[in-house]
């Protein structure tokens, strides 16, 4: 095995196989895209790269497999599907597009579907199909989209999926922020395999599983929807859809780029404003902000939902106070299960049951409380290039 050094997990040891999946072309670019896309833009330290967070998370799939396997939750589970498990954990980012998640919020392809040729055809696919089979790399798709029948599903893609124990560990740490501390060891020992079909938890980790949920709410409050970093995030979403708007990209380019490839490209095209703005970080700065709580569902869903109608809106926006196009941009980002707990819970006698449908041993509701910290963790916002006279009310008039 190669030990590669790490500054959250100190060694990680990697298997030959995982080594030459590293080692290809379309690995080798997440080492050139940003996992926390913007948010260097406040947070200085935040430049780590898609490359060493997927490398964490094939670090944690093999220490969870070898809890697994030492506990004997393992013993009806062949190795070619484990093995498959740690391919899943390295390769689950590879078609992530520049800069993060942003550029599926403007209706680009999820990353998850960009990675599908990536991982079937290719020098990823004839290598995966050579070493565990040939079926393995739908497989692997399989896993990382969340479709698989696997009983090791749960790892990959779930409540307590390895992912996010790992970026927010890494995410807080490189930013230097208190918010992401988990207590991922007592998680995964507490990890088990319940009744050999789905990843659970021991009744004794539920304590762990609060500190995951709390420490998900934190990051994304201070760090992920950071007004600032939501700021360049908008401008940086308006800058690539006039791009593609004005045939200077095609979607098919996206995950092809990295980030400073895709803004040299820009820069090439004749991209307008928005792209010397972000380069030299002139901001576009908050007009309003609201509460998603204080907000009707109905009013303001449909700026995360539907990105056409909320390029109309912002320009319709702009115009009436004063604005060119694009001077305006609307937030009001959105996470699908962001704190979703949908997990079975062993009990100390035994019993199995849905988190969902019980409260904690403490007497917390997790699922509300997550319902909750949510709502509170949303704010719709209106950024503007100039300062502009806005109010709640005549916002909501300008959005109905």
């Amino acid at each position: 095995m190669k030990v590669i050094r790490d500054p959250l997990w100190n060694n990680i040891r990697v298997e030959p196989l995982a080594l030459e999946l590293i080692d290809t072309p379309a690995f080798q670019r997440l080492r050139y895209v940003r996992q926390l896309g913007l948010a260097f833009l406040v947070y200085p330290g935040a430049g780590h790269s898609r490359f060493e967070h997927a490398l964490g998370a094939y670090h944690l799939s093999r220490v969870a497999l070898a809890t697994l396997r030492e506990r004997g939750d393992l013993k009806d589970i062949d190795q070619a599907l484990q093995d498959e498990v740690k391919a899943a954990m390295l390769l689950h980012d590879i078609g992530h597009y520049p800069f993060s998640h942003a550029l599926e919020e403007i209706g680009a392809p999820n990353h998850e579907d960009v990675a599908r040729p990536m991982i079937t055809e290719g020098a990823i696919g004839k290598l995966l199909r050579k070493e565990l089979g040939a079926k393995s790399p739908e497989r692997i798709v399989d896993l990382i989209r969340g479709k698989s029948d696997s009983p090791l599903q749960g790892l990959i893609s779930g409540s307590l999926d390895l992912d996010k124990i790992e970026y927010l560990r890494r995410d807080a740490l490189m930013c230097g922020v208190p918010y992401g501390e988990i207590d991922e060891e007592r998680l995964l020992n507490a990890m088990t395999v319940v009744d050999g079909k789905v990843i659970g938890i021991r009744e004794k980790g539920l304590s762990a599983v609060e500190s995951l949920l709390f420490a998900k709410y934190q990051m994304y409050r201070n760090v992920y929807w950071h007004h600032a970093v939501r700021s360049a995030t908008a401008m940086y979403k308006r800058l690539v859809s006039d791009s593609l708007d004005a045939n200077a990209l095609s979607t098919d380019q996206l995950a092809g780029f990295t980030d400073e490839g895709l803004l040299l490209h820009l820069e090439a095209k004749g991209a307008g404003p928005l792209l010397g703005r972000l380069r030299e970080r002139r901001l576009y700065k908050r007009a309003i902000e609201i509460p998603s709580t204080e907000i009707p569902t109905y009013e303001a869903e449909w700026i995360a939902d539907d990105w056409r109608r909320a390029v109309a809106t912002e320009n319709a926006m702009a115009k009436k106070l004063g604005l060119a196009p694009g001077e305006l941009l609307l937030d009001f980002p959105a996470k699908t299960e962001m704190l979703g707990l949908k997990l079975k819970v062993v009990r100390r006698d035994g019993t199995v049951d849905q988190l969902t449908q019980r409260s904690s041993a403490g007497g917390i509701n997790l699922q509300k409380l997550a319902d909750d910290l949510y709502q509170s963790a949303r704010w719709l916002r209106v950024f503007t290039a100039k300062p502009v006279d806005l109010t709640p009310k005549k916002l909501i008039s300008l959005l109905s």
